[in-house]
């Protein structure tokens, strides 16, 4: 097999796989998706809340917020994030401030909900390092790709900004080899 890139940036890439078959290119893109494991958001904590919108829709939507997952984080490494804010005015993303200063949010224009005059919400909520087969949160970015010719396929990666996007490729491809590794192992015994 071969990768040569077509386009890349730090939002996006573009390459061409030759030399695999559909499976292959398919078990790659589903890794992709579902297999990199990236923080988001699982739990909130409500103190205040006097907006006109439910703790659980409030939750939600910050629960969509994209947050950076530096290379040293693994499955079930946790950050907390604050949230203090009065209106009137837009909440955005950039009001949730991390206990870990090399972590933030992807994306600091983010609307999360209007507060009105002498609304309030002060709330506390946890991020987890999980893979996407938990909940599509999770997802480091979208993936897809087209069959340009016999065992010839062109990926796209579009990151949401946990991480650059070759290195959900990277993360994607040692978790395959890890997981086959580990079928070996098993057919061994």
């Amino acid at each position: 097999m071969k990768i040569s890139v077509i386009e890349s940036n730090k939002s996006s890439l573009r390459f061409k796989l030759s030399g695999a078959t559909y499976t292959t290119a398919n078990a790659l893109r589903r890794a992709m998706i579902n297999s990199v494991p990236c923080l988001a958001i699982d739990n909130v904590t409500f103190y205040e809340n006097s907006s006109t919108m439910m703790d659980e829709y409030v939750a939600h939507r910050i629960g969509q917020v994209p947050i950076t997952t530096p290379k040293d984080y693994s499955e079930g490494d946790e950050v907390v994030f604050s949230l203090t804010a009065e209106g009137p005015g837009t909440v955005y993303s950039k009001a949730l401030e991390s206990n870990d200063k090399g972590i933030e949010v992807a994306n600091e224009r983010i609307p999360i909900m209007k507060l009105a005059e002498n609304q309030r919400l002060r709330l506390d909520c946890k991020a987890v390092v999980k893979d996407a087969t938990t909940n599509a949160k999770f997802q480091p970015g979208v993936v897809t790709y087209k069959m340009n010719a016999e065992n010839e396929f062109e990926f796209y990666i579009e990151t949401f900004g946990q991480m650059p996007p070759t290195e959900i490729l990277g993360r994607a491809v040692n978790i395959i080899s890890n997981n086959v590794k580990e079928v070996y192992k098993q057919m061994k015994k």
